[in-house]
């Protein structure tokens, strides 16, 4: 065990009514907005608040701090006094509940005890105050079955099934309908089974139930769910949480209680309106975690109008407050309201937009704000294929739309098929009653997630759109089977398990096999084809347009694309792509021309290459052309010859064969041996290392020389035809800078000649690609014969952790996401500390060498949200990445620029 470090803190313990919502680091979420709300007057059950810091301290010793235990005395003194009653106490007994709560939200990913206090004593003194023997017993079971699990590890199926048994034998369906007595009988059962499993008694002493709890809050940080949670949503493992005492409120006391969680707006569409669920005689974890379905929070108002209409000044007060969507717990006692948890409320992607924008035109927030509130992964999330309404297919039933997305996959009802299917490469569904936090890892691998329980607020739907994952809840015309692996539908229809069905998140509804897709309306408004209207998806449309547009004239980083021809041009360019990041031209190479590049590959005399290279010639010059005019008046970044030659031959077994049959047929087959010859000769173990970029055009005279004559040529037809042509030559995986002034030199020759011959003047800057460590050292010097830097971070990456791409993804990493190596796949997001170290180190070498150097990246990492931000700090010109993530580029540098001039005020 590790020394017990504590840091310098004032204390460990603050009351309710000591913190504020900007404590977050300290008291959790959970615990400063509860002060928060205590601040300002609302119905707040006292108690308080064990800090992050005192988790640390346990995590990292195994022990409490030494001054815990007696600060948490004291508050607990101070609220005995404040409430009238002891913990625990026989007569009338205080009890408590103690929650998680860290600094960002985990729904459902740590643990929870409810009603601390009770005893074989203690409860038939809570009886006789609330005269209510059914509500007594049923709090004490709640304890025993959540202690048990929770703290002593006890299997928590082994509860659930007493509880069934409880039920058949009374023959009820839902728990309810258990009178005193059979709660009684079920606290001896339970007991028994915490006796059995746990190899001691369910403890007597509320103080020790209390501080094992606290403990327990703790231990639950580093669950392998919470750990998977975290690594998904890209928390940091070194926050801990707080943990929460507070005074019990009963939502369990008769139909005159209840619990529900509220919504100041609908996190799934954004809209205005009455969003929440409500569940007579429940307590709180009855409501997430779905057993029982709720009623529309709407339905309140006829249930409880008093606390109704209280709850909706309240939702207003914290809206307006927050100025955001809030996410409300709150539980009624015998018609008394109390709040016992706010947050910033999880939304989908179409709900963060219409909410961002909605709260701007209310005067709540302003521009920089609204942009601060959505994401590039939200922005991408609303760019995928929606099913088309119009298909001719078999929908089979229709629940709650919790989370948007059109998902189709093969129905599997359990997370471990969920995970194991998944990585066989099978899209799948995940098909349950109801999830709980033990189903994460089928959630994050399924495709969307179905359940026949539960409301929007339910895990499901709250974990589901954290993750921006397609849900469907409570749909309860499906009679889901976990155990015999199976769903029916209305009409005596039954779903097996690998049999495809179709989710549509935003509708709700479920159909059997494929629904065709049809574009997303965000990509029609992109592409040109929607504006802003009438209907949902045209508010959504302007809402995103609005958005983009702030983020456009804030941005300072320009936003290019990855584009090899003149339709993807024009696609990004549609797109708002401002000109051509990265034209690779090996892939001009390809089809009906890949038999000139063997001949020039096989060329045993400088004419033979020079014929194939003068057949190559006006093939190449014609793309240009066709790039530049589609590109017209914007910069395209052309980058010359890259890959290995090897990779336009034929695959060596392949071709070895065809060769042997030839032989032993005696067949002519003097082509294919010549091919044979060169293949070998060309075979490298690491090619990707080895003769490629700039190494090409140094070994095979005229190569580089007649993709520069193309360009040049090109850029002087469209400048004749008067259009404004903006040609940039890139020289890829230069490593030194003799080998960039050599290829310039000849490249400037080539220049020259075609003005000469044109009579057009030219202006076609010569750069190159930073893509090697030692590129990027030497940056300085290779700064003096290059006019633009474009950071090529795939190989840069792959160069500077020594991967080999299309081998490592494959076969290790995967088993260091899990291990926590990686946060994130390093050709994901940058790696800022190794590989961004480098693109920083040579953008300040170069532009020492050269002021007005123009540094761009042209890696697939331009299109990241993160990387962007990145990017634009290091001050980097402008990013490029593929024709689809252009907007989402353009709004991350927008947001990158707002953050940079510290207009973040969340």
């Amino acid at each position: 065990m590790s020394e017990n470090k504590e840091p310098h803190v004032a204390k460990f313990v603050y009351d309710f009514t000591e913190g504020n919502k900007d404590l977050k680091d300290l008291l959790g979420g959970k615990g400063a907005n509860l002060a928060e709300m205590t601040n300002l007057g609302l119905p707040v059950p006292p108690g308080f608040t064990i800090t992050t810091d005192a988790c640390k301290v346990y995590l990292d010793s195994g022990e409490e701090p030494a001054a815990l235990r007696d600060e948490v005395s004291a508050h607990l003194d101070a609220l005995e006094q404040r409430m009238g009653k002891k913990l625990g106490q026989a007569d009338d007994p205080l009890l408590v509940s103690v929650r998680s709560g860290a600094k960002f939200s985990m729904p459902g990913m740590m643990d929870t005890v409810l009603n601390i206090g009770l005893s074989d004593k203690s409860v038939q003194g809570l009886a006789a105050q609330a005269g209510d023997d059914r509500f007594a017993w049923d709090s004490y079971r709640r304890l025993i079955q959540m202690f048990g699990k929770t703290v002593l590890g006890v299997d928590g199926d082994l509860f659930e099934e007493a509880l069934d048994k409880a039920k058949e034998a009374k023959k009820v369906t839902v728990d309810t309908d258990l009178e005193a007595a059979d709660l009684k009988k079920l606290v001896t059962a339970f007991k028994k089974i915490v006796k059995k499993e746990a190899g001691r008694d369910f403890p007597q002493d509320a103080r020790e139930q209390m501080d094992l709890a606290i403990h327990a809050v703790f231990d639950s940080w580093n669950t392998d769910r919470a750990k998977l949670y975290r690594r998904q949503e890209r928390i940091p493992g070194d926050l801990g949480t707080a943990v929460n005492v507070c005074s019990m409120v009963f939502g369990n006391l008769g139909p005159d209680s209840g619990t529900g969680v509220a919504f100041t707006r609908d996190p799934a569409s954004g809209h205005q309106g009455v969003y929440g669920d409500y569940l007579q005689n429940a307590q709180g974890e009855d409501v997430v975690a779905g057993i029982r379905n709720t009623v529309p929070l709407a339905e309140l108002e006829q249930i409880d109008k008093k606390s109704y209409d209280q709850l909706m000044q309240i939702m207003e007060t914290l809206e307006n407050h927050y100025k955001d969507l809030c996410d409300i717990e709150f539980t009624i006692e015998r018609g008394q309201l109390w709040m016992l948890q706010t947050r910033v409320g999880k939304r989908t992607a179409g709900a963060a937009f219409r909410i961002a924008t909605q709260l701007v035109d209310q005067g709540l927030i302003d521009e920089a704000e609204a942009l601060q509130r959505v994401t590039g992964a939200q922005l991408a999330q609303l760019m995928f294929p929606r099913f088309d309404e119009d298909a001719k297919v078999a929908q089979v039933g229709r629940g709650i739309a919790a989370s948007p997305g059109a998902a189709v996959g093969k129905a599997v009802f359990d997370s471990y098929t969920a995970v194991k299917w998944s990585r066989s490469g099978e899209k799948v569904i995940l098909v349950r009653r109801e999830t709980n936090p033990d189903d994460l890892d089928g959630m994050i691998a399924a495709e969307g997630i179905l359940t026949s329980r539960g409301g929007k607020t339910s895990h499901a739907a709250v974990v589901a759109r954290g993750m921006g994952k397609t849900c469907v809840c409570g749909a309860e015309e499906l009679e889901v089977d976990t155990k015999r692996r199976r769903m029916t539908v209305p009409g005596g229809h039954v779903v097996e398990e690998g049999d495809l069905i179709s989710i549509d998140g935003s509708s709700g509804k479920v159909y059997l096999g494929e629904v065709p897709v049809v574009p997303s309306p965000v990509v029609e408004y992109f592409e040109g084809r929607m504006h802003a209207g009438a209907n949902d998806a045209d508010e959504l449309v302007e809402a995103v347009h609005r958005i983009m547009a702030f983020a456009d004239r804030k941005r300072r980083l320009r936003v290019r694309a990855n584009a090899d021809n003149a339709e993807d041009a024009l696609r990004a360019r549609r797109f708002g792509a401002q000109g051509i990041g990265l034209c690779r031209t090996e892939h001009m190479f390809l089809g009906d021309r890949r038999e000139l590049v063997e001949r020039l590959i096989l060329a045993d005399t400088e004419a033979e290459r020079e014929e194939s290279l003068k057949a190559l010639l006006p093939l190449q010059k014609q793309d240009f052309v066709e790039l530049f005019s589609a590109m017209d008046g914007l910069p395209v970044t052309v980058r010359l010859l890259d890959p290995p030659l090897h990779e336009f031959l034929p695959d060596i077994t392949e071709l070895s064969v065809r060769v042997a049959l030839a032989e032993s047929r005696q067949e002519p087959h003097e082509n294919e041996l010549r091919l044979l010859q060169a293949v070998h000769r060309l075979h490298e173990q690491n090619p990707m290392l080895g003769l490629r970029g700039v190494r090409l055009g140094l070994v095979i005279p005229g190569l580089f020389t007649m993709q520069v004559r193309a360009i040049a040529e090109a850029a002087a037809e469209r400048k004749n035809a008067k259009g404004d042509p903006r040609a940039e030559i890139m020289i890829p995986l230069v490593g030194t800078v003799q080998e960039l002034e050599i290829v310039r030199e000849e490249a400037d020759q080539v220049v020259a000649e075609v003005e000469a011959a044109t009579g057009v003047e030219l202006k076609l800057s010569i750069g190159t690609m930073i893509e090697l460590p030692r590129a990027a050292l030497t940056a300085g010097q290779i700064a003096e014969a290059a006019e633009f830097f474009s950071f090529g971070t795939n190989d840069l990456t792959q160069t500077v952790w020594g991967f080999s791409r299309d081998d490592v993804e494959a076969s290790f990493f995967t088993a260091y996401l899990e291990k926590g190596i990686f946060g994130v796949s390093p050709f994901e997001t940058i790696d800022k500390d190794g590989v961004g170290s480098l693109v920083k180190l040579a953008a300040e070498a170069g532009r020492r060498t050269r002021p007005d150097l123009k540094l761009g990246v042209c890696g697939e990492h331009g299109g990241d949200p993160e990387s962007v931000h990145f990017f634009h700090e290091v001050g980097l010109d402008y990013v490029s990445c593929s024709p689809f993530r252009i907007p989402v580029a353009r709004l991350e540098a927008g947001r990158a620029a707002i953050t940079a001039n510290g207009s973040d005020h969340r």
